[in-house]
């Protein structure tokens, strides 16, 4: 069920990325017949209509974990990931001009996930209802990913960060595919310092381990031949798995700070963060060319291929110098560096 969600969501990230409209519009109408098929699978009365629910012959994935947790009946998670999937419905039928009753959809789903699932005693969103029974099982997975997909405030955000993501009573995400999302919603509350020490324990514990390349799990206490063991079989991990590589992503668009603001990078947000690094250097790739970055405690510079591009940088007391661009000052210490394509950019700190 959650890779029928993931799947939506590629599409318009894809978009959003290369800037590929004619792929939105061959994808699309597999896009209706899929959501159509999700529609009909929805509960149909009572509160909890709209909802989805899995059924005996699903796979209700979610990731590998080594406590009990059980995987049928309403899961929020689920409920999480199907709202965003019709909201990318949307956006896509939004882009197409095509007929979208998907957003009122994805409102009443938010809006029925938030009452029903949110325990203001916990501070966080409960796991399941099974059987007619609200599961107060606290998981990691939902709470992270209503970050991820902006449905928490402000206040509500620091409210799962401090009793669930900080939380050693929350069982630990153990596989590395997971973990990215984990780490990804703390890189959205601003905390790349910790990031970047997960990283260097986690990915860096598997390295110490003689790793060449990323495995499917990971547990640190581990020892010995343990690391290769997986699915009941002695050597059924994977140790080359594709879904472990996620410090690429997360060191390109939340350390170095790139991120598409139009489709294709036409235009470019960078946001650099140094965390407790002295410098940092590299390239995000987009469709025209390669966006180049590099940070130390008193420069920032770099490159765009094409379009335009919005570099943001804080700084107190006397106005920075600049050139490549037209500064703008935003607030009392941030500062935003218009720049365009071909021309290289420098701040000094």
């Amino acid at each position: 069920m959650d890779y029928t969600f993931y799947w939506f969501k590629s599409i318009l990230d894809y978009y959003q990325y290369s800037g590929d409209i004619d792929f939105v519009r061959e994808m699309y109408p597999k896009m209706v017949t899929l959501m159509d098929y999700c529609l009909s699978r929805t509960i149909k009365q009572g509160e909890l209509s709209g909802m989805m629910e899995g059924q005996p012959d699903d796979w209700i994935f979610v990731d590998w974990v080594d406590f009990p947790m059980h995987k049928r009946g309403i899961m929020c998670f689920e409920q999480i990931l199907f709202a965003k999937s019709l909201e990318t419905m949307s956006v896509c039928a939004g882009l197409l001009g095509e007929d979208n009753p998907y957003d009122r959809l994805a409102q009443s789903l938010r809006e029925k996930t938030d009452r029903i699932f949110w325990d203001e005693d916990c501070h966080a969103y409960l796991h399941n209802i099974e059987e007619g029974q609200l599961n107060p099982m606290v998981t990691k997975f939902p709470n992270m990913f209503a970050i991820n997909f902006g449905y928490t405030d402000e206040n509500r955000q620091q409210e799962i960060l401090e009793n669930v993501m900080h939380n050693d009573q929350v069982e630990a995400i153990t596989t590395p595919y997971m973990r990215f999302y984990e780490l990804e919603a703390l890189c959205k509350s601003g905390m790349q310092k910790q990031v970047k020490r997960e990283i260097k324990s986690y990915w860096g514990g598997m390295l110490k381990e003689q790793a060449t390349t990323f495995w499917e799990k990971y547990i640190p206490s581990e020892k010995g031949p343990e690391h290769l063991q997986m699915y009941g079989r002695p050597f059924g991990k994977s140790l080359c798995h594709a879904w472990g590589a996620s410090p690429i992503y997360l060191l390109g668009k939340y350390f170095l700070g790139v991120q598409p603001l139009k489709p294709g990078y036409e235009e470019v947000e960078i946001r650099p963060e140094l965390a407790d690094m002295e410098w940092m250097e590299g390239a995000v790739p987009t469709p025209k060319g390669l966006i180049h970055v590099k940070m130390d405690r008193d420069h920032i510079s770099g490159s765009i291929p094409s379009g335009k591009g919005y570099v943001y940088f804080n700084k107190k007391y006397e106005k920075p110098v600049t050139r490549g661009g037209e500064l703008e000052q935003l607030t009392k210490t941030e500062y935003r560096l218009c720049v365009e394509a071909g021309k290289d950019f420098e701040i000094c700190l």
